[in-house]
């Protein structure tokens, strides 16, 4: 399922989404991602900024036990009449072909000035692909 109109042009300008995964347990964990849109799939990418348990992190372990997802773009302004948000419902997969990760990564970096100073490499760097099934745009009347 494609973003269109309003929902796509925020995702667009948005720099930062929140991810939300779930255990096995039922418990919520959030986390902000740098992300990539293209044609109904959002990519992510564990990246080499610090992390505490590096390609296992909660929620890569999350997604294999509930590939369930929720990501969130917001535009927060002091003007509240310009508010909005895109709330996306999706199905994460580890990316497991060279191919497509390469492909991710490049949408990546044309992002992101981060990516194009690290070394990515596969599969060291896990890429993660979130299939858009719904989405909800939002914004405050003007």
């Amino acid at each position: 399922m494609n973003l269109e109109g309003h929902a796509l042009a925020l995702v667009d300008e948005g720099r930062l989404a929140h991810l939300a995964t779930v255990d096995a347990r039922g418990r919520p964990h959030v986390v902000p991602v740098c992300y990539a849109y293209h044609t109904g799939r959002f990519y992510f990418v564990v990246d080499e900024k610090p992390k505490r348990h590096g390609n296992r992190l909660k929620r890569l372990r999350n997604i294999e036990v509930n590939p369930h997802v929720a990501l969130v773009i917001d535009r927060y302004d002091e003007d509240w009449t310009r508010l909005a948000y895109v709330l996306v419902h999706g199905t994460a997969n580890m990316v497991a072909e060279l191919g497509e990760w390469q492909f991710a990564v490049q949408l990546l970096e044309q992002r992101y000035q981060g990516y194009r100073a690290m070394k990515l490499t596969f599969p060291h760097n896990v890429a993660v692909r979130i299939q858009v099934e719904r989405w909800h745009y939002w914004q405050a009347a003007s």
